[in-house]
């Protein structure tokens, strides 16, 4: 009896030790077997890539929120889909409307994360999406985004969702607008390591440099390569000029057919294109069996 006794002592220790190990290891995030993606939060619905247009996007139920990272001076990384503001959302400190003539002067690249914070980006009518509500907003860094997203799921009892973040960068711009992708990815990833949610996370770029820095320094964070829909030379050279496999192949949706989808499926690539705002358009393409979609009216998946 003791020997038995001391046996299953032994298994029981055994057990534990298997059971704490396992416990350390990353389990990996799979991506949603559809992925509602809400393009800037919902840039239709609210003032593009800021907190509320995330909010909403994830009261609408989306299971990514896509968003575009930028970089100011003092090296924080902000929402931003241009490195500079756009006349097109953009009020100034003293309530005029900045000017298109004049946006490029307005370099946040050369403006410390404080001087961003004087500008409004949310209550200026968008010329293109007028079903757009409008209310005050700033540029928010990510990390403070994050937290907010975070916090709002685990008090809504919603999912976590996972978080496409695009580089906006690109060869002749490498520190005039931002910096040299090597340096963009670290800045990026700090704040993604700093927040604990790597496998939550995927970096798309039509910059394939920072795709290529990723995949070197960081091989397990998912990468979205995306095209242009001027970019006719196809899947292959595409892939052939990235030279290894994303986890997503995001073309614009005019480019995507069936053989489209299906050679990406061949190669274990999953294949969401962008930007998709009708609903007929959506329904096609799910025919067609593609992965998920980006659309700036998340709305549209659940008509």
């Amino acid at each position: 009896m003791k020997r038995i006794r001391e046996l299953i002592e032994l298994l029981l220790v055994i057990g534990i030790v298997v059971a704490c190990h396992a416990a350390k290891k990353p389990i990996s995030s799979m991506l949603p077997v559809f992925d509602k993606q809400g393009h800037r939060g919902c840039r239709g619905l609210m003032p593009e890539n800021t907190v509320p247009a995330m909010i909403k996007a994830l009261d609408l139920g989306v299971t990514t929120l896509e968003m575009d990272a930028v970089i100011t001076k003092d090296k924080q990384v902000i929402l931003s889909h241009e490195p500079f503001f756009s006349s097109d959302i953009t009020t100034r400190p003293n309530g005029k409307a900045v000017e298109a003539f004049e946006e490029r002067s307005l370099n946040i690249y050369q403006m410390a994360y404080f001087e961003t914070q004087q500008f409004d980006v949310g209550i200026k009518p968008h010329p293109r999406f007028p079903q757009q509500q409008k209310l005050p907003a700033k540029k928010p860094l990510l990390s403070d985004l994050i937290d907010t997203v975070e916090n709002y799921c685990r008090m809504r009892n919603l999912p976590l969702p996972f978080y496409n973040i695009e580089t906006k960068s690109q060869p002749l711009t490498d520190n005039i607008f931002h910096p040299a992708p090597e340096e963009f990815v670290e800045l990026i990833m700090s704040v993604i390591n700093q927040k604990g949610i790597t496998e939550r996370v995927i970096i798309q770029s039509f910059d394939f440099r920072t795709l290529h820095v990723l995949n070197k320094k960081y091989p397990l964070i998912k990468t979205a390569a995306l095209v242009e829909d001027f970019d006719k030379r196809g899947l292959d050279t595409q892939l052939n000029e990235l030279s290894f496999l994303p986890t997503i192949y995001s073309p614009h949706y005019s480019l995507v057919n069936t053989d489209l989808v299906n050679k990406c499926h061949t190669q274990k690539i999953k294949i969401i294109p962008w930007t998709v705002n009708d609903t007929v358009k959506i329904t096609e393409l799910k025919q067609m069996g593609v992965d998920g979609i980006i659309t700036d009216y998340p709305d549209l998946f659940f008509r």
